[in-house]
Protein backbone atom coordinates (compact mmCIF):
# COMPACT_ATOMS: atom_id res chain seq x y z
CA UNK A 1 0.00 0.00 0.00
CA UNK A 2 2.85 2.40 0.88
CA UNK A 3 4.42 1.89 -2.56
CA UNK A 4 1.18 2.63 -4.43
CA UNK A 5 0.48 5.70 -2.30
CA UNK A 6 3.95 7.05 -3.02
CA UNK A 7 3.57 6.30 -6.74
CA UNK A 8 0.30 8.29 -6.80
CA UNK A 9 1.94 11.24 -5.04
CA UNK A 10 4.98 11.04 -7.33
CA UNK A 11 2.86 10.97 -10.50
CA UNK A 12 0.81 13.92 -9.20
CA UNK A 13 4.03 15.82 -8.57
CA UNK A 14 5.32 15.05 -12.08
CA UNK A 15 1.97 16.11 -13.58
CA UNK A 16 2.36 19.43 -11.77
CA UNK A 17 5.82 19.88 -13.29
CA UNK A 18 4.29 19.48 -16.75
CA UNK A 19 1.09 21.51 -16.23
CA UNK A 20 2.55 24.20 -13.93
CA UNK A 21 -0.50 24.96 -11.72
CA UNK A 22 2.03 26.49 -9.28
CA UNK A 23 5.74 27.32 -9.47
CA UNK A 24 7.78 24.12 -9.63
CA UNK A 25 9.29 24.47 -6.15
CA UNK A 26 5.91 25.19 -4.56
CA UNK A 27 4.25 22.20 -6.23
CA UNK A 28 7.10 19.90 -5.20
CA UNK A 29 6.75 21.13 -1.61
CA UNK A 30 3.04 20.26 -1.69
CA UNK A 31 3.95 16.75 -2.83
CA UNK A 32 6.51 16.47 -0.05
CA UNK A 33 3.97 17.65 2.54
CA UNK A 34 1.36 15.18 1.26
CA UNK A 35 3.80 12.28 1.55
CA UNK A 36 4.35 13.12 5.24
CA UNK A 37 0.71 13.92 6.09
CA UNK A 38 -0.45 10.58 4.68
CA UNK A 39 2.29 8.72 6.59
CA UNK A 40 3.62 7.47 3.27
CA UNK A 41 7.09 8.69 4.25
CA UNK A 42 8.54 9.69 7.58
CA UNK A 43 9.85 13.25 7.98
CA UNK A 44 13.50 12.14 7.97
CA UNK A 45 12.99 9.92 4.90
CA UNK A 46 11.08 12.63 3.00
CA UNK A 47 13.85 15.17 3.62
CA UNK A 48 16.70 12.66 3.23
CA UNK A 49 17.58 13.74 -0.31
CA UNK A 50 18.29 17.32 0.84
CA UNK A 51 21.70 16.04 1.97
CA UNK A 52 22.37 14.45 -1.41
CA UNK A 53 25.90 15.31 -2.61
CA UNK A 54 24.93 15.57 -6.28
CA UNK A 55 22.13 18.04 -5.57
CA UNK A 56 24.51 20.31 -3.67
CA UNK A 57 27.04 19.99 -6.50
CA UNK A 58 24.33 21.26 -8.86
CA UNK A 59 23.50 24.17 -6.52
CA UNK A 60 27.16 25.23 -6.28
CA UNK A 61 27.42 24.97 -10.08
CA UNK A 62 24.86 27.78 -10.36
CA UNK A 63 27.14 29.97 -8.24
CA UNK A 64 30.11 29.19 -10.52
CA UNK A 65 28.01 30.25 -13.51
CA UNK A 66 27.20 33.52 -11.75
CA UNK A 67 30.93 34.09 -11.26
CA UNK A 68 31.57 33.72 -14.99
CA UNK A 69 28.91 36.32 -15.78
CA UNK A 70 29.81 38.72 -12.95
CA UNK A 71 33.55 38.82 -13.78
CA UNK A 72 32.95 39.07 -17.54
CA UNK A 73 35.26 36.11 -18.19
CA UNK A 74 32.74 34.23 -20.33
CA UNK A 75 32.08 37.34 -22.41
CA UNK A 76 35.83 37.83 -22.94
CA UNK A 77 36.40 34.23 -24.11
CA UNK A 78 33.48 34.40 -26.57
CA UNK A 79 34.68 37.72 -28.01
CA UNK A 80 38.16 36.32 -28.61
CA UNK A 81 36.69 33.52 -30.74
CA UNK A 82 34.57 36.03 -32.69
CA UNK A 83 37.71 38.07 -33.30
CA UNK A 84 39.60 35.03 -34.59
CA UNK A 85 36.91 33.29 -36.67
CA UNK A 86 34.20 35.87 -37.37
CA UNK A 87 34.93 37.08 -40.91
CA UNK A 88 32.06 35.02 -42.37
CA UNK A 89 28.67 34.11 -40.94
CA UNK A 90 29.61 30.43 -40.85
CA UNK A 91 32.96 31.24 -39.23
CA UNK A 92 31.16 33.45 -36.73
CA UNK A 93 28.89 30.55 -35.82
CA UNK A 94 31.85 28.21 -35.37
CA UNK A 95 33.64 30.80 -33.24
CA UNK A 96 30.70 31.05 -30.85
CA UNK A 97 30.31 27.24 -30.78
CA UNK A 98 34.00 26.59 -30.04
CA UNK A 99 34.01 29.19 -27.27
CA UNK A 100 31.06 27.46 -25.60
CA UNK A 101 32.94 24.14 -25.74
CA UNK A 102 35.78 25.81 -23.84
CA UNK A 103 33.52 27.45 -21.26
CA UNK A 104 31.00 24.62 -20.75
CA UNK A 105 32.91 22.26 -18.38
CA UNK A 106 33.39 25.03 -15.84
CA UNK A 107 30.01 26.79 -16.31
CA UNK A 108 27.38 24.11 -15.66
CA UNK A 109 24.30 26.13 -16.63
CA UNK A 110 23.19 26.24 -20.26
CA UNK A 111 20.68 28.93 -19.36
CA UNK A 112 23.37 31.15 -17.84
CA UNK A 113 25.64 30.62 -20.85
CA UNK A 114 22.78 31.52 -23.20
CA UNK A 115 21.42 34.54 -21.36
CA UNK A 116 24.61 35.85 -19.78
CA UNK A 117 27.09 35.43 -22.63
CA UNK A 118 25.90 34.33 -26.05
CA UNK A 119 22.58 36.07 -26.61
CA UNK A 120 23.98 39.55 -25.84
CA UNK A 121 26.83 38.97 -28.32
CA UNK A 122 24.46 37.60 -30.99
CA UNK A 123 22.08 40.53 -30.58
CA UNK A 124 24.91 43.04 -30.82
CA UNK A 125 26.33 41.45 -33.98
CA UNK A 126 22.89 41.12 -35.58
CA UNK A 127 21.77 44.68 -34.89
CA UNK A 128 25.05 46.00 -36.33
CA UNK A 129 24.05 44.64 -39.77
CA UNK A 130 20.39 45.65 -39.50
CA UNK A 131 19.04 42.25 -38.43
CA UNK A 132 16.26 43.07 -35.98
CA UNK A 133 14.07 40.79 -33.83
CA UNK A 134 10.40 40.46 -34.75
CA UNK A 135 11.11 41.78 -38.22
CA UNK A 136 11.71 40.24 -41.69
CA UNK A 137 15.32 41.38 -41.33
CA UNK A 138 15.77 38.77 -38.57
CA UNK A 139 16.71 36.24 -41.26
CA UNK A 140 19.67 38.37 -42.35
CA UNK A 141 21.85 37.09 -39.52
CA UNK A 142 20.21 36.92 -36.08
CA UNK A 143 17.85 34.00 -36.73
CA UNK A 144 20.66 31.78 -38.03
CA UNK A 145 23.07 32.62 -35.18
CA UNK A 146 20.36 32.01 -32.56
CA UNK A 147 19.40 28.66 -34.09
CA UNK A 148 23.01 27.58 -34.51
CA UNK A 149 24.00 28.42 -30.94
CA UNK A 150 20.78 26.90 -29.58
CA UNK A 151 21.20 23.63 -31.46
CA UNK A 152 24.92 23.35 -30.68
CA UNK A 153 24.44 23.96 -26.96
CA UNK A 154 22.97 20.48 -26.43
CA UNK A 155 26.10 18.83 -27.78
CA UNK A 156 28.37 21.14 -25.76
CA UNK A 157 26.45 20.13 -22.64
CA UNK A 158 26.60 16.44 -23.56
CA UNK A 159 30.37 16.58 -24.01
CA UNK A 160 31.26 17.16 -20.34
CA UNK A 161 29.75 15.78 -17.14
CA UNK A 162 29.98 19.21 -15.49
CA UNK A 163 28.56 21.17 -18.46
CA UNK A 164 24.93 20.86 -17.32
CA UNK A 165 23.19 20.34 -13.99
CA UNK A 166 21.08 17.42 -15.19
CA UNK A 167 24.17 15.38 -16.15
CA UNK A 168 25.23 14.90 -12.54
CA UNK A 169 21.68 14.08 -11.51
CA UNK A 170 21.52 11.34 -14.16
CA UNK A 171 24.56 9.52 -12.79
CA UNK A 172 23.25 9.81 -9.22
CA UNK A 173 19.94 8.25 -10.25
CA UNK A 174 21.84 5.56 -12.16
CA UNK A 175 23.63 4.63 -8.93
CA UNK A 176 20.29 4.16 -7.19
CA UNK A 177 19.21 1.78 -9.96
CA UNK A 178 22.44 -0.16 -9.44
CA UNK A 179 24.46 1.14 -12.42
CA UNK A 180 27.81 2.55 -11.27
CA UNK A 181 29.92 4.60 -13.70
CA UNK A 182 33.51 4.48 -12.44
CA UNK A 183 35.69 7.61 -12.82
CA UNK A 184 32.55 9.48 -13.90
CA UNK A 185 34.09 12.66 -15.36
CA UNK A 186 36.61 10.78 -17.51
CA UNK A 187 34.19 7.99 -18.48
CA UNK A 188 31.52 10.51 -19.48
CA UNK A 189 33.91 12.59 -21.62
CA UNK A 190 35.54 9.58 -23.25
CA UNK A 191 32.23 8.08 -24.36
CA UNK A 192 30.77 11.43 -25.51
CA UNK A 193 33.86 12.91 -27.12
CA UNK A 194 33.75 11.55 -30.66
CA UNK A 195 29.99 11.70 -31.43
CA UNK A 196 29.59 15.07 -29.68
CA UNK A 197 32.56 16.66 -31.46
CA UNK A 198 31.43 15.33 -34.85
CA UNK A 199 27.98 16.75 -34.22
CA UNK A 200 29.43 20.09 -33.09
CA UNK A 201 31.51 20.29 -36.26
CA UNK A 202 28.56 19.47 -38.52
CA UNK A 203 25.64 21.29 -36.85
CA UNK A 204 26.49 24.90 -37.87
CA UNK A 205 27.12 23.72 -41.46
CA UNK A 206 23.88 21.71 -41.60
CA UNK A 207 21.92 24.70 -40.31
CA UNK A 208 23.74 27.00 -42.75
CA UNK A 209 22.08 25.00 -45.54
CA UNK A 210 18.84 24.10 -43.76
CA UNK A 211 18.13 27.57 -42.35
CA UNK A 212 20.47 29.87 -44.32
CA UNK A 213 21.25 33.46 -43.30
CA UNK A 214 20.82 36.16 -45.93
CA UNK A 215 24.19 37.68 -45.05
CA UNK A 216 27.05 35.30 -45.76
CA UNK A 217 30.01 37.53 -44.88
CA UNK A 218 30.56 39.50 -41.66
CA UNK A 219 33.81 41.43 -42.24
CA UNK A 220 33.07 43.88 -39.43
CA UNK A 221 32.47 41.27 -36.73
CA UNK A 222 36.17 40.74 -35.78
CA UNK A 223 36.65 44.51 -35.49
CA UNK A 224 33.56 44.80 -33.27
CA UNK A 225 34.84 41.99 -31.03
CA UNK A 226 38.28 43.62 -30.87
CA UNK A 227 36.64 46.90 -29.88
CA UNK A 228 34.65 45.20 -27.12
CA UNK A 229 37.81 43.49 -25.85
CA UNK A 230 39.64 46.83 -25.88
CA UNK A 231 36.79 48.38 -23.91
CA UNK A 232 36.97 45.51 -21.38
CA UNK A 233 40.67 46.22 -20.86
CA UNK A 234 43.22 43.73 -19.62
CA UNK A 235 42.22 40.62 -17.71
CA UNK A 236 41.15 41.66 -14.23
CA UNK A 237 42.22 40.17 -10.91
CA UNK A 238 38.76 38.62 -10.45
CA UNK A 239 38.95 36.99 -13.88
CA UNK A 240 42.35 35.48 -13.05
CA UNK A 241 40.96 34.15 -9.77
CA UNK A 242 37.99 32.72 -11.68
CA UNK A 243 40.33 31.04 -14.20
CA UNK A 244 42.53 29.56 -11.47
CA UNK A 245 39.56 28.36 -9.43
CA UNK A 246 37.94 26.70 -12.42
CA UNK A 247 41.19 24.97 -13.42
CA UNK A 248 41.47 23.68 -9.85
CA UNK A 249 37.83 22.55 -9.72
CA UNK A 250 37.89 20.81 -13.12
CA UNK A 251 41.23 19.13 -12.26
CA UNK A 252 39.75 17.78 -9.03
CA UNK A 253 36.60 16.64 -10.88
CA UNK A 254 38.85 14.70 -13.27
CA UNK A 255 41.40 13.32 -10.79
CA UNK A 256 39.45 13.61 -7.53
CA UNK A 257 38.57 9.93 -7.32
CA UNK A 258 42.26 8.97 -7.32
CA UNK A 259 42.96 11.63 -4.69
CA UNK A 260 39.97 10.68 -2.53
CA UNK A 261 38.26 14.04 -3.04
CA UNK A 262 34.54 13.90 -3.90
CA UNK A 263 33.23 16.13 -6.69
CA UNK A 264 31.02 18.11 -4.32
CA UNK A 265 33.99 18.77 -2.00
CA UNK A 266 35.97 20.09 -4.99
CA UNK A 267 33.07 22.41 -5.82
CA UNK A 268 32.82 23.55 -2.18
CA UNK A 269 36.54 24.33 -2.20
CA UNK A 270 36.17 26.35 -5.41
CA UNK A 271 33.22 28.32 -4.07
CA UNK A 272 35.06 28.98 -0.79
CA UNK A 273 37.98 30.45 -2.74
CA UNK A 274 35.67 32.71 -4.75
CA UNK A 275 33.96 33.91 -1.55
CA UNK A 276 37.21 34.35 0.39
CA UNK A 277 38.84 36.43 -2.37
CA UNK A 278 35.75 38.53 -3.00
CA UNK A 279 34.99 37.37 -6.53
CA UNK A 280 31.55 36.38 -5.28
CA UNK A 281 29.74 37.80 -2.28
CA UNK A 282 27.27 35.84 -0.17
CA UNK A 283 24.51 38.12 -1.44
CA UNK A 284 25.32 36.86 -4.96
CA UNK A 285 24.63 33.34 -3.77
CA UNK A 286 21.47 34.32 -1.92
CA UNK A 287 20.10 36.13 -4.97
CA UNK A 288 20.67 33.10 -7.22
CA UNK A 289 17.03 32.05 -6.84
CA UNK A 290 17.21 29.31 -9.46
CA UNK A 291 19.84 27.49 -7.37
CA UNK A 292 17.71 27.40 -4.23
CA UNK A 293 14.58 26.56 -6.22
CA UNK A 294 16.45 23.67 -7.83
CA UNK A 295 17.58 22.44 -4.42
CA UNK A 296 13.95 22.33 -3.24
CA UNK A 297 12.29 20.48 -6.09
CA UNK A 298 15.26 18.34 -7.15
CA UNK A 299 15.55 16.97 -3.65
CA UNK A 300 11.85 16.13 -3.54
CA UNK A 301 11.91 14.32 -6.89
CA UNK A 302 15.17 12.48 -6.20
CA UNK A 303 13.93 11.42 -2.76
CA UNK A 304 10.62 10.09 -4.10
CA UNK A 305 12.33 8.34 -7.02
CA UNK A 306 14.79 6.70 -4.64
CA UNK A 307 12.02 5.46 -2.36
CA UNK A 308 10.04 4.10 -5.34
CA UNK A 309 13.12 2.10 -6.27
CA UNK A 310 13.55 0.86 -2.70
CA UNK A 311 9.89 -0.18 -2.54
CA UNK A 312 10.17 -2.17 -5.77
CA UNK A 313 7.85 -0.09 -7.99
CA UNK A 314 10.55 0.82 -10.53
CA UNK A 315 11.69 -2.81 -10.76
CA UNK A 316 8.10 -3.99 -11.26
CA UNK A 317 7.38 -1.41 -13.97
CA UNK A 318 10.62 -2.10 -15.82
CA UNK A 319 9.97 -5.85 -15.73
CA UNK A 320 6.51 -5.32 -17.25
CA UNK A 321 7.95 -3.23 -20.09
CA UNK A 322 10.82 -5.68 -20.60
CA UNK A 323 8.36 -8.59 -20.83
CA UNK A 324 6.32 -6.62 -23.36
CA UNK A 325 9.38 -5.96 -25.49
CA UNK A 326 10.39 -9.63 -25.24
CA UNK A 327 6.92 -10.64 -26.43
CA UNK A 328 7.81 -8.89 -29.71
CA UNK A 329 11.04 -10.91 -29.80
CA UNK A 330 13.14 -7.73 -29.77
CA UNK A 331 16.89 -8.11 -29.34
CA UNK A 332 18.55 -5.76 -26.84
CA UNK A 333 19.80 -3.40 -29.60
CA UNK A 334 16.23 -3.09 -30.93
CA UNK A 335 14.84 -2.55 -27.43
CA UNK A 336 17.60 0.02 -26.87
CA UNK A 337 16.50 1.95 -29.97
CA UNK A 338 12.80 1.88 -29.04
CA UNK A 339 13.40 2.98 -25.45
CA UNK A 340 15.89 5.73 -26.38
CA UNK A 341 13.54 7.16 -29.02
CA UNK A 342 10.62 7.03 -26.59
CA UNK A 343 12.61 8.78 -23.86
CA UNK A 344 13.67 11.47 -26.34
CA UNK A 345 10.34 12.34 -27.95
CA UNK A 346 8.36 12.19 -24.69
CA UNK A 347 10.18 15.45 -23.97
CA UNK A 348 7.58 17.27 -26.09
CA UNK A 349 5.44 16.92 -22.93
CA UNK A 350 8.05 18.48 -20.61
CA UNK A 351 9.13 22.07 -20.04
CA UNK A 352 12.31 21.15 -18.18
CA UNK A 353 15.22 18.82 -18.82
CA UNK A 354 15.82 18.28 -15.12
CA UNK A 355 12.12 17.66 -14.54
CA UNK A 356 12.19 15.01 -17.27
CA UNK A 357 15.20 13.36 -15.62
CA UNK A 358 13.61 13.34 -12.19
CA UNK A 359 10.39 11.88 -13.54
CA UNK A 360 11.55 9.29 -16.05
CA UNK A 361 15.30 8.63 -16.05
CA UNK A 362 15.31 5.93 -13.35
CA UNK A 363 12.35 4.09 -14.87
CA UNK A 364 13.79 4.12 -18.40
CA UNK A 365 17.22 3.03 -17.20
CA UNK A 366 15.64 0.12 -15.31
CA UNK A 367 13.70 -0.84 -18.47
CA UNK A 368 16.97 -0.84 -20.46
CA UNK A 369 18.69 -3.08 -17.93
CA UNK A 370 15.70 -5.45 -17.75
CA UNK A 371 15.74 -5.69 -21.57
CA UNK A 372 19.40 -6.78 -21.53
CA UNK A 373 21.04 -3.48 -22.50
CA UNK A 374 24.51 -3.04 -20.90
CA UNK A 375 23.98 -0.81 -17.86
CA UNK A 376 26.73 1.79 -18.35
CA UNK A 377 25.86 2.20 -22.04
CA UNK A 378 22.18 2.73 -21.15
CA UNK A 379 22.95 5.18 -18.34
CA UNK A 380 25.27 7.34 -20.43
CA UNK A 381 23.19 7.42 -23.61
CA UNK A 382 20.01 8.35 -21.74
CA UNK A 383 21.98 11.16 -20.10
CA UNK A 384 23.36 12.35 -23.46
CA UNK A 385 19.82 12.36 -24.86
CA UNK A 386 18.75 14.51 -21.93
CA UNK A 387 20.99 17.27 -23.29
CA UNK A 388 20.08 16.78 -26.95
CA UNK A 389 16.32 17.09 -26.49
CA UNK A 390 16.79 20.51 -24.91
CA UNK A 391 16.59 22.06 -28.39
CA UNK A 392 13.33 20.42 -29.53
CA UNK A 393 10.94 23.30 -28.78
CA UNK A 394 10.80 26.82 -27.36
CA UNK A 395 9.87 25.40 -23.93
CA UNK A 396 12.08 22.31 -23.80
CA UNK A 397 14.83 23.85 -21.66
CA UNK A 398 15.94 27.02 -19.94
CA UNK A 399 18.15 28.07 -22.86
CA UNK A 400 15.26 27.42 -25.25
CA UNK A 401 13.18 30.07 -23.50
CA UNK A 402 16.12 32.50 -23.54
CA UNK A 403 16.85 32.13 -27.26
CA UNK A 404 13.20 32.10 -28.35
CA UNK A 405 12.51 35.11 -26.16
CA UNK A 406 15.05 37.12 -28.17
CA UNK A 407 12.42 37.34 -30.93
CA UNK A 408 14.62 36.33 -33.88
CA UNK A 409 13.03 32.96 -34.66
CA UNK A 410 9.36 32.36 -35.50
CA UNK A 411 7.61 29.62 -33.52
CA UNK A 412 6.93 27.31 -36.54
CA UNK A 413 10.65 27.48 -37.38
CA UNK A 414 11.58 26.52 -33.82
CA UNK A 415 9.54 23.29 -34.08
CA UNK A 416 10.59 22.51 -37.67
CA UNK A 417 14.31 23.08 -37.15
CA UNK A 418 14.20 21.43 -33.73
CA UNK A 419 12.73 18.23 -35.18
CA UNK A 420 15.07 18.14 -38.19
CA UNK A 421 18.16 18.74 -36.07
CA UNK A 422 16.95 16.06 -33.63
CA UNK A 423 16.97 13.60 -36.53
CA UNK A 424 20.40 14.86 -37.61
CA UNK A 425 21.81 14.41 -34.11
CA UNK A 426 20.22 10.96 -33.87
CA UNK A 427 21.93 9.82 -37.09
CA UNK A 428 25.30 11.21 -36.01
CA UNK A 429 25.18 9.81 -32.49
CA UNK A 430 23.86 6.40 -33.58
CA UNK A 431 26.31 5.92 -36.47
CA UNK A 432 29.43 7.45 -34.93
CA UNK A 433 28.55 6.43 -31.39
CA UNK A 434 27.94 2.79 -32.29
CA UNK A 435 31.47 2.35 -33.61
CA UNK A 436 33.08 4.44 -30.87
CA UNK A 437 31.27 2.75 -27.99
CA UNK A 438 32.10 -0.67 -29.43
CA UNK A 439 35.74 0.39 -29.57
CA UNK A 440 35.57 1.49 -25.93
CA UNK A 441 34.03 -1.85 -24.91
CA UNK A 442 30.73 -0.43 -23.65
CA UNK A 443 28.94 -3.33 -25.39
Amino acid sequence: MQAWQLLAIFLSTVAGLVLNPLPVGAWAFLGLTTSILTNTLSFSTAFGAFTNEVIWLIVISFFFARGFVKTGLGDRVANYFVKWLGKSTLGLSYGLTFSEILIAPAMPSTTARAGGIYLPIIKSLSLSVGSKPGDPSARKLGAYLVQSQFQSAGNSSALFLTAAAQNMLCLKLAEEVGVIVSSPWVSWFRAASVPALVSLLLSPFILYNLYPPEIKDTPDAPAMAAKRLEHMGSVTRDEWVMIGTMILAVSLWVFGEALGIASVVAAMLGLSILLLLGVLEWDDCLSEKSAWDTLAWFAVLVGMAGQLTNLGIVTWMSSCVANLLQSFSLSWPAAFGVLQASYFFIHYLFASQTGHVGALYSAFLAMHVAAGVPGVLAALTLAYNTNLFGALTHYSSGQAAVYYGAGYVDLPDVFKVGFMMALSNAVIWVVVGSFWWKFLGLY
